[in-house]
């Protein structure tokens, strides 16, 4: 009795493609049979050694207008299963329809809703002018760098034509449905503080530590100040401030050893409003206080500040918005607050909206007991079959001819 739609997610929820070895093979043969019953062209492309991108292919009437781009990524974050009422890639269906999985809402969901959109309109004996692509791409989980960083430089991907792309967002526990059109810089900074060692029972000045300490209070008195920025004002969302963490400290070989050198890492996410070269001088400038031999190094440091356009007047948004009001879906209009691969295709100037149908759920991705409700889960599918038919409907544009 169960819908066909929801058995094919749950298939594909029970494949492991959880960090650090994802069964990347399973998942492409899986995605790939499902394109083929589709009707689909398929093709593979291996970005790097290991890493394919799988792309299926829905040709449109008149190749020669811009394409719609379907992205997804196969990966899985890691699980600790210690803290899951259900084994975590069983898919569990409970009493209620909740599907619990890794992956369930991040986002193997948004990759069966694409197809299982397109198996409905192509049941129903549809066709459009624009072709429709979905891509499925590894390694996002990790920063996408042997995924859909690689492959928007590659032929294949200059092949598709891209008008305009879709990718993920994020469940939204109210009634609005979320709606991303750019995203958060991210950058990993590295800070390391050298300073005079000795013995732990002396009084040594100018040491590594006393250094490390004014570079932590003025990395989390920003903190600070930006947490209570987004307090105090309603308007702002997570993605509209920059937040901070520390997420790592090193240094030290002994309890009586003053070390020389000391280490902290830091997350940072900045908004596309912020000045970005302004933005590394204050950080510069926290570590010239902090005193000499206060050194700071990138381990991600991403410029693109790319937005999509959400005015009435762009044709590809006109088209998106006038589905959602005809379906009543209120929308919340927002800047990711971490990362997906949407950055990678802004970057090389390709409108692209991050969208996950999923309201009145609560945001679990990365979480424990991840789940998707099977009824949000095909109203997903009727929302992204009418999304389609507008988007692959667009008039040709003037640069189209």
């Amino acid at each position: 009795s169960e819908n066909p739609s929801v058995t094919l997610f749950r298939e594909y929820l029970r494949i492991d493609t959880v960090h650090p070895k994802p069964d990347y093979d399973a998942a492409v043969r899986f995605l790939e049979r499902v394109g083929t019953d589709l009707g689909l062209a398929c093709q593979k492309v291996e970005v790097c050694q290991g890493r394919v991108v799988l792309i299926l292919t829905w040709q449109g009437t008149n190749p020669r207008l811009r394409s719609i781009l379907l992205n997804s990524h196969t990966d899985v974050v890691p699980v600790f299963e210690e803290h899951w009422t259900y084994p975590p890639f069983e898919a569990v269906k409970d009493s209620q329809g909740n599907i619990y999985a890794r992956g369930a809402q991040d986002m193997k969901c948004v990759s069966i809703q694409y197809l299982e959109a397109i198996r409905r309109l192509k049941t129903e004996g549809k066709s459009f002018a624009r072709t429709i692509h979905l891509t499925f791409v590894p390694d996002e989980e990790v920063g996408g760098h042997k995924g859909m960083e690689m492959f928007v430089q590659r032929p294949e991907f200059k092949a598709l034509n891209v008008g305009f792309a879709m990718d993920e967002g994020l469940a939204s526990p109210s009634d609005a449905f979320s709606v991303f059109y750019g995203e958060r810089s991210p950058w990993w900074i590295k800070v390391k503080c050298m300073g005079s060692p000795g013995h732990g029972s002396r009084f040594i000045s100018n040491t590594a530590a006393e250094k490390m300490h004014k570079v932590i209070n003025s990395f989390l008195a920003f903190r600070e100040s930006e947490k209570q920025r987004l307090k105090s004002d309603s308007s702002l969302t997570l993605g509209d401030v920059t937040s901070l963490n520390m997420t790592m400290l090193e240094g030290g070989v002994s309890f009586n050893v003053v070390p020389s050198e000391m280490a902290a890492s830091f997350d940072i996410r900045i908004p596309p409003t912020v000045d970005l070269k302004a933005f590394e001088e204050q950080v510069a400038t926290w570590c010239r206080g902090a005193g000499d031999g206060v050194t700071y190094e990138f381990h991600q440091k991403c410029m693109d500040q790319h937005i999509t356009s959400t005015e009435e007047s762009d044709p590809w948004w006109k088209a998106f918005s006038g589905v959602c009001r005809d379906m009543k879906l209120q929308l919340k209009l927002e800047i990711f607050p971490a990362a997906t691969d949407s950055r990678y295709i802004r970057a090389v100037r390709h409108p692209a909206i991050g969208f996950s149908p999923m309201n009145r759920t609560p945001v679990l991705l990365h979480d424990h007991n991840e789940f998707l409700n099977e009824q949000v889960f095909l109203r997903g599918i009727e929302i992204y079959a009418r999304l389609l038919t507008a988007l692959a409907s667009v008039p040709p544009l003037p640069a189209e001819g």
